[in-house]
């Protein structure tokens, strides 16, 4: 496979962030997929939530598996890690990285294929293990390599764009997520930038498994009348719960929202999430009221977007095992095998 290499000059004059890169210090190569292929949109909403989080990009690892979702990551952060693993198997080689090296900022991009059919239960034990991560699902509702076919993502009573209807019903990743357990869980939509880079941020920021549904409409195939993942349903459809503004700690809080439209939800690390209440009795709090009110808008057929639930002092993998706090994979021979003695005792204590 040939990719088309962006140049490396710029503009002297483009704006840089605190640590001197440019917005294009944050990208890849040129993109192969369609021309207005909803998962670009996403790719540059990664690389400006990036830009502005002034992320050092050797500090990201990025993982996929198969299928044009996971062709992206060669389109964003170019000089950061990347892995590109097999069908549905991202989420497994995405933690044993973050157990050899808790100091990376993991970001882990799927597909409806790549994790609601093949990769399932992987990304079930993933989330519910709280390993700390940001998930991406760039979510088409279509296997766009294999020429369109229904994916587990369709919704029911959705047409192809051959006209055949799908008879089947549907996963729903973000009801899921919650139920496994994801400590911070979201839906967005890949034409609404102003709410997909702050969610990427926070989520970013979020300690323990964070989620992202991202509806991505595919033009070749899945952008059709009759089509729930079309770029005019989900326009016409959107059910925004909230809009989110995204502080870090070190950046001062300056909002103008009526008294009783704003809630501010503090972080692990000190960053904040200005929540503009748009449904002044949803509580993005309450796991089982977003379940309940999830449901509740499918049924009448709206798609919900915005940051659905989030807990602020979550956990993850790591203070699950009780793991040391330095990385694994930095460890020398010594601190690795103790010796004979210390496994004797360890052997002993599980007897």
């Amino acid at each position: 496979m040939t990719y088309i290499v962006k140049p490396k000059f710029h503009h002297p004059s483009l704006p840089v962030n605190e640590l001197g890169f440019t917005h294009r210090d944050y990208e890849g190569s040129i993109s192969t997929l369609c021309a207005g292929c909803g998962h670009d949109a996403i790719s540059a909403a990664i690389i400006q939530a990036c830009f502005e989080l002034n992320l050092p990009p050797h500090r990201v690892a990025k993982l996929s598996g198969i299928g044009c979702s996971s062709k992206t990551p060669t389109y964003f952060l170019g000089s950061s890690h990347g892995f590109n693993s097999v069908h549905g198997r991202m989420p497994s080689v995405l933690t044993g990285a973050n157990l050899a090296n808790r100091d990376l900022i993991y970001l882990g991009v799927s597909g409806d294929g790549d994790t609601a059919s093949i990769g399932l239960g992987q990304f079930a034990h993933a989330i519910r293990r709280g390993v700390n991560m940001v998930y991406i699902v760039e979510n088409n509702g279509v296997y766009g390599l294999t020429k369109g076919q229904f994916s587990a993502t369709a919704d029911r009573g959705s047409k192809s764009k051959r006209g055949v209807m799908n008879n089947d019903n549907s996963v729903d990743l973000v009801a899921m997520a919650l139920q496994v357990g994801a400590s911070f869980v979201a839906r967005s939509f890949s034409g609404d930038k102003a709410q997909l880079v702050p969610l990427i941020k926070a989520a970013i920021e979020h300690k323990g498994a964070a989620f992202i549904d991202c509806i991505s409409p595919c033009v070749a195939f899945n952008n059709h009348p009759g089509s729930t993942k079309s770029f005019d349903y989900v326009r016409e459809h959107n059910e925004a719960v909230n809009r989110l503004d995204f502080m870090a700690p070190r950046a001062p809080i300056h909002v103008d929202y009526k008294p009783g439209e704003l809630e501010i939800v503090e972080q692990h690390d000190g960053s904040k999430l200005a929540l503009r209440k748009l449904h002044a009795d949803y509580d993005p709090h309450d796991k089982l009221g977003a379940m309940t009110y999830l449901q509740e808008r499918a049924h009448a057929g709206e798609i919900v977007t915005g940051l659905l639930y989030v807990e602020p002092e979550a956990d993850d993998l790591h203070d699950h095992l009780n793991t040391v706090e330095h990385p694994l994979n930095e460890l020398n021979e010594k601190e690795l095998c103790p010796g004979a003695g210390t496994l004797a005792k360890i052997n002993a204590s599980l007897r």
